[in-house]
């Protein structure tokens, strides 16, 4: 008798994150209408539209802050959606916030120590002398206090922070707002570094110029919905694109 072949066992293959017709509400208010979003691993994704659109309530679903009322958010596979935000920063989510929020009255060393941890045994972890090797600033001013520190060097304060939890993920919101010329290039030399070290990047920025420079995939939102998702190459083929849904 012929044996029947067993069955091939596949693995599926998760993406690192994962929003499926995502709804959020402050209150009676719906902000969000069914966002789909994912982020491969080692992959630089964009979150893009004008402002009000549901970028940062976007960001804050997927983080806990605000509880999604409908659809999914995976993570690696994980359910996340309705965990508490120290659940999901466990996880492996790290946020750098609009408005950096570092600690004002600590020094910037402990700044970067008090959020320390590698809960998922990375090859190779992030530590202080890593980050102060991404930004050799923080180690000159290490006894300095948080809030005595200039914009860009809270952001790159608020950067390293999120780094010394180790994550699988991380996200920035707002990545160089208000910040001048010669620093934002600063940190995004610095995010560059960081795709090629294999880092997945979550980010909303409004400067389209340096965003090319590290982006894989575009996500653009319009009154909390998704509207155009594509790879970078396709995002500058289509000025009509960028005009309709970005142009002022």
């Amino acid at each position: 008798m012929r044996k029947c072949a067993k069955p091939i066992s596949v693995t599926k293959v998760w993406p690192m994150l994962e929003l499926e017709k995502v709804e959020a509400s402050y209150g009676r208010s719906q902000a969000l209408f069914g966002v789909d979003l994912s982020v491969e691993d080692g992959s630089v994704v964009t979150l893009l539209g004008r402002n009000g659109m549901g970028k940062t309530t976007t960001i804050r679903s997927i983080v806990g802050l605000l509880s999604a009322q409908a659809g999914t958010i995976a993570f690696r596979g994980q359910q996340i959606a309705g965990l508490r935000p120290h659940q999901i920063g466990r996880l492996g989510i790290a946020l750098v916030p609009e408005g950096r929020q570092i600690f004002p009255t600590l020094s910037v060393r402990e700044n970067l120590v008090a959020t320390a941890a590698d809960r998922h045994r990375r090859e190779k972890p992030w530590t202080l002398d890593r980050v102060n090797e991404l930004f050799p600033r923080l180690q000159e001013r290490a006894d300095q206090l948080g809030g005595s520190l200039s914009g860009g060097e809270q952001q790159m304060l608020a950067i390293g922070r999120a780094l010394m939890t180790n994550p699988h993920l991380l996200i920035l919101d707002e990545a160089t707002e208000g910040l001048a010329p010669l620093i934002r290039q600063e940190i995004y030399d610095c995010l560059a570094g960081l795709k090629a070290d294999g880092e997945s990047i979550l980010i909303i920025d409004k400067n389209i110029h340096e965003l090319s420079r590290i982006a894989d995939r575009h996500v653009i939102i319009e009154k909390g919905q998704t509207r155009w998702t594509g790879t970078h190459s396709d995002f500058m083929a289509d000025p009509d694109l960028r005009h309709r849904y970005l142009g002022v």
